[in-house]
């Protein structure tokens, strides 16, 4: 398996790791006590116990598949070119396949309960849940989606990998993960100020079910992951023919246990039990299936699409604000008025947390947590 450090980034994608060796089981007890700490913080300081128990219940699930599955965002990209073997690829056109229908069907139903799309909500109007993340298609996107694409292949994951990468105990995310709060603050500021200027609202807002309506919004997204899952499978198929092409070969120790004998009585209470529940290692398209169902789920738990990396800037302020640093330009309007709340009432941030403690608790649980010290500043 490809798990060298690449020249030309010095860091390793996530998804190119196998999961630590197995280490004391002493880990399993540390894991349970990292999920009662969590609540026992974290309930006292919210002030909704239910809004808190939901976001951080759905961010350790996350973090759980996302570590268990040794599933990434950015290794779509970064592990078909480095090995020229696409399972990821693949299985990223699956998650988005799966969720793109579900989000259709419950945007259809609410459309037909009188809800309407946030770009044309008016006072008073039902909003189609997720349709808050419509973004603006102009120079801001296309600038910021370049910037982001290099950073998170850079930084060896994306928003969702860099807190799951800190819950497995990469050391590199301490570098990394300020960077990516520092650059979410300049990033609010840049899109207030370019939003100032006419370059910066030359475009529009696209909400495909206005135009094509549900099915055919349906039709063509699975159309373009279509495009994608050809382009993967000949990409693959070229690589194979240059032998080019590395297949990832699982430890034993991550793999399913051999059946169990015929003579042997089966014991709940087993090394083999324990093995399957929380040691085997999940396929790709098992972690593809269960991130889709959390997308719904978040969607349909929030009435919003699952979102990483808006929190990022109010967490950043909230640290600075603590050494006095305020910030009173009127494009940090929003984020002021959201930490007067209380930093334990951001929901998108408790759910953060909870990746980073799923994460965590997927490697405790199976006894394979350790610090990963591997990177380079280069």
């Amino acid at each position: 398996m490809a798990t060298e450090t690449t020249e030309t980034t010095g860091i390793i994608d996530r998804t190119m790791l196998p999961l630590p060796k197995v280490r004391k089981y002493n880990q399993v007890w540390i894991g349970l006590a990292v999920l009662v700490v969590a609540f026992a913080i974290g309930l006292p300081l919210a002030d909704s116990a239910s809004k808190f128990t939901l976001f951080m219940i759905t961010g350790l699930a996350l973090g759980y598949i996302l570590t268990r599955s040794r599933f990434g965002y950015a290794g779509g990209v970064k592990r078909i070119w480095m090995t020229g073997e696409g399972s990821l690829t693949k299985a990223l056109v699956i998650t988005f396949a799966l969720a793109s229908i579900g989000a259709a069907g419950l945007h259809w139903a609410a459309a037909q309960g009188g809800a309407v799309a946030a770009k044309v909500a008016g006072e008073g109007d039902s909003v189609i849940p997720g349709t808050q993340n419509v973004g603006f298609i102009g120079i801001g996107l296309v600038v910021g989606g370049l910037l982001f694409g290099a950073g998170m292949i850079m930084a060896g994951g994306c928003a969702s990998g860099t807190l799951s990468d800190l819950g497995e105990g990469m050391v590199r995310v301490v570098f990394s993960l300020p960077m990516f709060i520092v650059g979410s603050i300049i990033g609010v500021w840049m899109a207030f100020e370019l939003g100032t200027t006419s370059l910066g609202t030359w475009g529009t807002k696209i909400y495909l079910p206005d135009s094509l309506g549900y099915l055919g919004a349906v039709a063509v997204t699975l159309l373009g992951l279509l495009a994608v899952y050809a382009i993967t499978r000949w990409y693959e198929q070229k690589r194979k023919g240059k032998n080019l092409y590395e297949v990832e070969e699982w430890r034993a120790d991550e793999k399913e246990l051999p059946e169990q004998p015929a003579d042997e009585p089966y014991r709940f209470f087993s090394n083999r039990t324990f093995h399957t529940l929380f040691r085997t290692r999940w396929s790709f398209n098992t972690g593809a299936v269960l991130l889709a169902f959390m997308f719904v789920f978040i969607l349909i738990t929030t009435k919003k699409s699952w979102g990483v990396t808006g929190v990022f800037s109010e967490w950043g302020i909230w640290f600075l604000n603590l050494f006095g640093i305020e910030f009173t330009h009127p494009a940090f309007a929003a984020v002021n008025e959201a930490l007067d709340g209380g930093v334990m009432n951001l929901g998108t941030g408790v759910r953060n947390v909870g990746i980073i403690l799923g994460a965590a608790v997927a490697l405790l649980l199976a006894s394979r947590f350790a610090w990963n010290r591997q990177f380079s500043m280069r």
